[in-house]
């Protein structure tokens, strides 16, 4: 049987962290690309592994959430009755602390109650902060999920984002998105502070997934074909964010800042 050299495996995983396609990566390195996402299932598995023991515990106080969109095999208004249940429109709901921008938890799945309620809860046995203050967006799932999950003791407030029809109708502007009309910051529990009801580092990790993540561009078919693909693209992301890639402004990895580990872990680490 033959196996992959350490050195191909690193060029392959290298290559699927920065953003590269899976039949890109196939020309580049000459490892076939069934092999390839069998190695990315593998590591994958391995990094939620590494990602689910050392998120424990965590002293984070200023936490963003937020949903970001993909679908697998097809999007959700070409879905038949019959197709399985992983095609589709599928969210990853990502949590991020402002302050290290450490990334404690996130969930793939469906944008339903049960998704937003499993990732809320998973969040909340992770950090032991007494009194954390969560910004969401003005997804509705949300304010019953940490109500259950953190109880009195969060400071929670939801921005509400008012979107124009900008780019609609006009085919110049076609891909344009619509203009923000109005920001409504409404505070749901407790005494959260103005100053830092945001999701702009949530939101901004956004584009680092869309840019790290091939499966994530828009408009073109490098889109995931499986679940179990796509989940273990992002725990390979999360887990060299987290522990791997120094951050511009922090000078070191999100998790130095927040106290997880004490150096930067090599991409060799994530390799099973």
């Amino acid at each position: 049987m033959n196996i992959l050299r350490p050195e191909k495996k690193l060029a392959v995983i290298s290559a699927l962290i920065e953003g590269n396609s899976v039949r890109s990566i196939e020309r580049m390195t000459g490892v076939h690309r069934d092999t390839i996402c069998r190695l990315l299932v593998e590591t994958g598995d391995h990094c939620a592994g590494l990602l689910d023991t050392h998120m424990r515990n965590l002293q984070c106080k200023l936490i963003q959430c937020d949903e970001i969109w993909t679908f697998v095999g097809k999007k959700q208004r070409r879905v038949r009755a019959g197709d399985a249940l992983a095609l589709g429109d599928q969210w990853v709901f990502v949590a991020l602390d402002a302050e290290t921008k450490l990334i404690p938890t996130y969930t793939v799945g469906k944008r339903t109650a049960a998704s937003t309620f499993g990732f809320i809860n998973d969040l909340s046995q992770r950090i032991v902060t007494k009194h954390p203050q969560i910004t969401t967006d003005g997804f509705r799932f949300y304010v019953r999920a940490i109500e259950d999950c953190f109880g009195a003791d969060v400071d929670f407030a939801q921005l509400v984002k008012l979107y124009g029809d900008y780019g609609q109708h006009d085919s110049a502007t076609k891909y344009s998105p619509s203009p923000i009309l109005e920001v409504i910051s409404k505070v749901r529990q407790g005494t959260p502070d103005e100053e830092h009801i945001s999701t702009s580092f949530v939101e901004r990790q956004n584009l680092t997934m869309r840019m790290h993540m091939r499966r994530f561009t828009r408009l073109t078919n490098a889109f995931s074909k499986k679940l179990e693909n796509l989940k273990a693209a992002c725990a390979l992301h999360f887990a060299h964010y987290n522990f791997c890639r120094v951050h511009s402004s922090l000078r070191i990895t999100p998790a130095m800042a927040a106290g997880v580990t004490t150096e930067v872990w090599r991409t060799e680490t994530l390799i099973n």
